[in-house]
């Protein structure tokens, strides 16, 4: 890869940890504490949180007929992403260590925390469960994609990609063909050596 290039890549990649670890601190001052796995918010935060929430019965009225509709179509895929989430397990499980690569923390992309806000009820806790649980476990699975993808064949399409994975900006030219077999072992030493 050009030189430019990387310097450019490296140079986003720092200004995104720098903004996420920006917004992360501010969201933190302004509303909560983490503790552990527990968030903690302060007293007036917390009253004001038990007074915004809805009522069951009140969000039940304001719910269009349609929701109710849609959920079985909804919630119904629990089933293939419980399946998705028992496959990315075996296989990370069995061919990660054969491959020599650091295992994805499924931890680090399926994170359960909206249950502790008290302004949300019962259904409004449930839905947030079902979404952090499926959009962490596409978060977790394109990870895990990803770094297979880095090890077997790290290169860009010719074609322009929407939703590409952050690795994949690194990857070699299409039809960048000149050491490609040494440039795969540099891709896939950086899989072993990585702590994602």
């Amino acid at each position: 890869m050009d030189k430019k290039i990387q310097h450019i890549l490296n140079q986003i990649s720092t200004l995104e940890d720098d903004l996420r670890a920006e917004l992360h601190q501010k969201e933190t001052r302004l509303f909560y504490r983490v503790s552990g796995k527990r968030v903690e918010f302060d007293a007036a935060v917390r009253k004001l949180h038990q007074e915004s929430k809805t009522s069951i019965g009140r969000w039940l009225l304001d719910s269009a007929p349609l929701n109710f509709v849609a959920a079985p179509f909804i919630y119904g895929l629990i089933i293939p992403l419980a399946f998705l989430d028992i496959c990315l397990s075996v296989y990370q499980t069995i061919c990660f260590p054969i491959y020599g690569m650091v295992k994805v923390r499924r931890a680090d992309y399926i994170v359960m925390d909206r249950w502790q806000l008290r302004y949300l009820n019962v259904m409004e806790r449930f839905h947030c469960a079902y979404c952090e649980y499926a959009n962490g476990l596409i978060a977790y699975a394109t990870e895990i994609a990803a770094r297979t993808e880095q090890y077997w064949c790290p290169i860009k399409h010719a074609h322009k990609v929407l939703g590409t994975h952050a690795r994949y900006q690194r990857f070699l030219l299409y039809g960048e063909s000149e050491q490609y077999q040494a440039r795969l072992k540099q891709f896939r030493d950086a899989l072993r050596k990585q702590n994602d």
